[in-house]
């Protein structure tokens, strides 16, 4: 009978910790504020109004977005989606057509965070799904770290999605001062719920720090965190340098059920567009680029943007077909993101900063995501030797004065689960395997010719650029070249007055030619005729393409170039006895959020019972009809507890009865919770996990509660 009390007591304590828990919303209804949502800091704040003087180390803004196309920024050539915003940083900056990534988000994040390649920290396969307890190993230092230690104010605002089945391993505790956001890959734009891909678990995820945002819920994400980052910058100590890293969910779909989400009135913008789908999409992409608009604009008001460095850039490229499939184009590159080709690896990029001395530019700088750790501490006046044993290269000399990139060599992925691996070095790429349909050319080209399918398109309009909020901050930023030219100026050198020599900068704004010039310059044009091809099947052999001059992958060479094909596997293989599995492990069912108050926690640092014990004191006294409810529960617990025992004391036949008795016992309990699955008599874990499914099945019992409120 203990067997029996300790599964009674293990649901009434959870049930009642239900029950007294008033501020646990229903999952379909409005979700109350919590009481510690705008608290709860981890780490320093800051406070506008006690300004020194303006930081020596630049500001750092990395504007991520997700699962973006290449083909879904404007200045790539297409008329379809306006990206106005993004536009004016990528033609007042310089726009990096050789960026590379890895094919998901999670070993992108990784990348960037680490400034290693992904099979140097065991990430490079699939993403950390919702329910796995595993996370980007805690001996990694991110750059968060670095910079904080640098003196510099760190700030995470949106996606994480680097681990958290344990606190140690959320954002606040690798580096960053401060997170507003979510944990997991992906949520319900309104609702902040979070479905498990697999297991279909359901619950809230969006925080403030380590607190639950219960107030968050119906409002927009994109909205949402773009109004986090420009409190963040109308706060910020202007005299200490900012480190914000905003992860935004657009255009990535939301939960399966409701993939694409955004605003009425943005929607009906894009009725040129045929796809319906494509339609929401492309609203999601004009969200970000309102988003990028704002933050840039408020660097502006804050008086930051004249030291600061903008990134603006896509963990990879568009699921165009597949699972969480966002409709996005990675036109006219092959293949779509989770798969080892440039429509997946090759991403949207682009910098902005004053301190660029050679900007309105289209870079073919080779780069790679890892690079970005080294180049922003390079920037920030720090020794890189710091760094240690890193993948990334500093990139930054090359960027500000357009010299030859110091890398050479990218690994693309290395995946022994998936079975496929790629590399380029130089102007070639090798590709061994790939992913299930991964290897088609996919996606609309928002170009003439295709109005039939594709609907209607505007025209590119330079103006909206230069009008817009991004563009018109920028325009009042004096660039590092053009500081060059007023010292040369006040010496004499250009002219007789500095007031010729004002009117010669105002003259070098950005103009309608230039946005021209360079939109044409950063697309990419794949002109290989129909005989011109040569077909490719990674599964059987290993493909070779020159992707500077056959960006679509479309001519595999490695037939015709036998000697690059061998150097290129034997540089893979090196690669090989270098990587470090895969970290991947099995889901655990415990991180269903129906037992943490329906929310996504960090599961593995306390049990269900401490949970709602600690929830139930934080949110106050139990109400009388609670404790009323909670009693009645009691009582039939007790009836049925004293009709159990009746039964196994009815059996005459001690050994036979035995086993009777405990298939009785083990059916009566079934009956009594309306279990549907049958447990194992004899096993310990079965009475724990009967415990588990009982409390599933009861927890619905809340509303009884609620309704006696």
């Amino acid at each position: 009978m203990s067997g029996l009390w300790l599964r009674l007591a293990s649901l009434l304590v959870v049930f009642s910790s239900l029950l007294a828990n008033p501020s646990r919303p229903a999952v379909s209804g409005t979700l109350p504020p919590s009481p510690t949502s705008s608290s709860s800091s981890t780490g320093r704040t800051g406070n506008g109004d006690h300004d020194i003087g303006k930081s020596e180390r630049p500001n750092i803004i990395i504007i991520l977005a997700d699962d973006m196309g290449w083909n879904d920024v404007s200045f790539h050539g297409s008329n379809q989606i306006p990206t106005p915003n993004i536009d004016a940083l990528a033609y007042n900056g310089v726009i990096l057509n050789n960026h590379y990534v890895p094919a998901l988000c999670t070993p992108s994040r990784s990348a960037l965070m680490t400034g290693k390649y992904p099979i140097h920290t065991g990430m490079q396969h699939s993403v950390i799904l919702e329910p796995e307890p595993r996370g980007l190993p805690l001996r990694e230092r991110l750059l968060p770290q670095y910079l904080r230690e640098a003196g510099y104010r760190t700030h995470a605002v949106g996606k994480w999605h680097l681990g958290y089945y344990r606190r140690e391993y959320t954002p606040t505790y690798r580096g960053f001062d401060s997170h507003f956001g979510y944990w997991n890959g992906l949520q319900d734009y309104y609702s902040h719920q979070v479905e498990a891909t697999y297991e279909g678990y359901r619950g809230f995820d969006m925080r403030r720090n380590m607190s639950v945002a219960w107030e968050t819920a119906g409002k927009y994400s994109t909205d949402l965190f773009t109004e986090e980052a420009v409190r963040l910058i109308e706060n910020h100590r202007v005299n200490e340098p900012m480190f914000m890293y905003l992860a935004h969910l657009a255009p990535h779909t939301g939960n399966q059920d409701n993939p694409f989400q955004a605003p009425d009135d943005e929607i009906a913008k894009f009725s040129h567009i045929l796809d319906p789908e494509r339609r929401i999409y492309a609203a999601m992409v004009s969200k970000l680029d309102q988003s990028v608009g704002e933050v840039v604009a408020a660097l502006r008001r804050r008086g930051m943007l004249e030291n600061s460095i903008v990134l603006f850039m896509s963990d990879n490229g568009a699921p165009t077909m597949g699972i969480h499939s966002n409709r996005g184009s990675n036109y006219p590159m092959r293949g779509i993101k989770d798969s080892p080709w440039e429509g997946a690896v090759r991403g949207v990029a682009a910098i902005w900063s004053p301190l660029i001395k050679k900007p309105r530019r289209v870079s073919n700088q080779l780069m790679y995501v890892a690079d970005w750790l080294p180049t922003f501490y390079s920037a920030a006046g720090l020794d890189t030797k710091d760094l240690g044993n890193i993948d990334g290269v500093d990139m930054w000399s090359a960027l500000v004065a357009e010299k030859t990139s110091p890398r050479s060599e990218i690994v693309i992925n290395i995946d022994d689960i998936e079975n496929y691996a790629a590399i380029r070095r130089g102007d070639f790429k090798y590709v061994i395997g790939t992913t299930n349909n991964g290897e088609e050319w996919y996606g609309e080209t928002g170009r003439p010719g295709r109005e039939d399918v594709e609907g209607s398109l505007p025209e590119y309009v330079p103006d909206l650029v230069l009008r817009s909020r991004a563009g018109i901050a920028i325009s009042g930023v004096i660039t590092a070249s053009q500081l060059v030219e007023l010292r040369k100026l006040r010496e004499g050198k250009l002219a007789a007055s500095e007031e010729l020599g004002t009117r010669r900068l105002t003259t070098r704004l950005l103009t309608p030619m230039d946005i021209l010039r360079l939109r044409s310059a950063a697309e990419l044009k794949c002109n290989v005729k129909e005989e011109e091809k040569v077909s490719c099947n990674p599964l059987d052999s290993p493909c070779l393409f020159n992707v500077k001059e056959d960006p679509c992958e479309m001519i595999n060479l490695a037939k015709t170039r036998p000697v690059i094909l061998a150097t290129l596997e034997e540089a893979l293989m090196k690669y090989r006895v270098t990587a470090i599995p895969a970290n991947n492990v099995d889901t655990d069912p415990m991180a269903n959020p129906v037992y943490w108050n329906g929310t996504w926690v960090n599961w593995k640092d306390a049990n269900p019972m401490e949970f709602m014990r600690s929830n139930r004191q934080s949110s106050g006294r139990i109400s009388g009809p609670a404790i009323a409810a909670i009693a009645i529960l009691l009582g039939l617990a007790i009836v049925v507890a004293i009709l159990l025992f009746t039964l196994k004391f009815r059996r005459s036949s001690p050994e036979p009865a035995r086993h009777t008795e405990r298939g009785t016992f083990h059916k009566v309990q079934r009956d009594s919770l309306n279990l549907s699955e049958p447990v194992a008599a004899d096993s310990q874990m079965s009475e724990i996990s009967l415990s588990l499914q009982g409390f599933r099945e009861l927890a619905s019992l809340k509303d009884l509660a609620r309704n006696i409120d």
